[in-house]
């Protein structure tokens, strides 16, 4: 199966042509990516000067999570003053750009993964969490250790669609990432079980490092008081729980694992509409081999019916 790219594909490719030998040149693009998100690439002072903002709709959300730090760090001399409806931006000058090849690819890199970098805040903190939490549970045993310390961190919400949402919540031996989604079709909601199954068939058969994924259409225990989770009737809403263990939480592992996670709303669905629109192209074309063999069963001097003034039928040999 397809996986799908952690940077934005039109940011990299614009960035690349103007950092890499073509002559400035006046840009205005606004470019969409999944979730929601805008981009806008545009020259607003200058041809040299390249501006890059971002509007995610749960910006609010990951700045509570140390959004701003993280990007701060990931593009400190880039940063300026948001645009103009916009959430973050950042501005490269081609006339002060690093002379190394290697260090302007990496710099095309980071700002085509701005979402990324974005999103990752919470994810980032989850983790900070649960190093915290480590250390203290490690000065208890199981049962001496503080309310605080065996419930874990706060969830961390982060409402990055309409009707849906990332839940983030840090332990002392785990990090709990839950999705919620929607199923609009039946044959989604089907489609959707049968992937799920196969990440934990996965795991079960050969996988073992994989992180433990549970399928739910009522809210988890984890998600019981938090505001605007609620029982709904029926399965439309499905709850997708990850758990990653001590292995995947590893400073090692941490940029992919953040990564990977990002991503799995988009390619879950992504994959489902891909399976279906494969279904659909074979029963084309099954439906087309069947009129093919109807087609080749007709005689060729059939004969037909005809009908006289009177209404009276007669057959006439073709």
């Amino acid at each position: 199966m397809l996986l799908l790219d952690y940077q934005n594909v039109l940011i990299e490719s614009i960035l690349k042509e103007r950092l890499f030998g073509a002559p400035p040149a006046s840009i205005d693009q606004t470019v969409s990516d999944f979730d929601g998100v805008i981009f806008h690439i545009s020259t607003p002072e200058t041809k040299t000067k390249i501006l890059v903002s971002i509007q995610i709709r749960c910006f609010r959300d990951l700045v509570k999570y140390g959004a701003e730090q993280v990007l701060q760090r990931e593009y400190g001399p880039y940063v300026v003053a948001p645009e103009t409806g916009y959430d973050f931006s950042v501005q490269v000058d081609l006339e002060n750009l690093p002379e190394e090849k290697e260090a302007r690819e990496e710099l095309v890199s980071k700002i085509s993964l701005l979402k990324r970098n974005a999103m990752a805040a919470p994810f980032e903190h989850a983790y900070a969490e649960h190093y915290k939490l480590k250390e203290e549970a490690s000065k208890y045993t199981s049962e001496e250790a503080p309310q605080g310390v065996r419930e874990g961190g706060e969830i961390m919400a982060i409402h990055y669609r309409d009707e849906e949402a990332i839940y983030v919540k840090a332990s002392h031996d785990r990090v709990t990432v839950i999705f919620s989604t929607i199923f609009r079709e039946e044959t989604d909601r089907v489609f959707g079980k049968v992937f799920i199954q196969e990440f934990v068939d996965a795991r079960r058969r050969a996988i073992q490092n994989a992180p433990q994924v549970l399928f739910r259409n009522d809210p988890p225990l984890e998600l019981q008081g938090v505001p605007g989770v609620q029982a709904t009737e029926g399965n439309e809403v499905g709850y997708v729980t990850f758990v990653l263990f001590p292995r995947h939480l590893t400073p090692q592992r941490m940029p992919d694992v953040i990564s990977h996670i990002q991503t799995f709303r988009d390619y879950f669905h992504y994959h489902i509409k891909a399976s279906k629109a494969y279904i659909h192209s074979r029963m084309r074309r099954r439906t087309a081999d069947f009129l093919q063999v109807l087609r080749r069963a007709r005689p060729e001097n059939e004969e037909k019916e005809r009908k006289t003034a009177s209404g009276r039928t007669f057959k006439v040999q073709a």
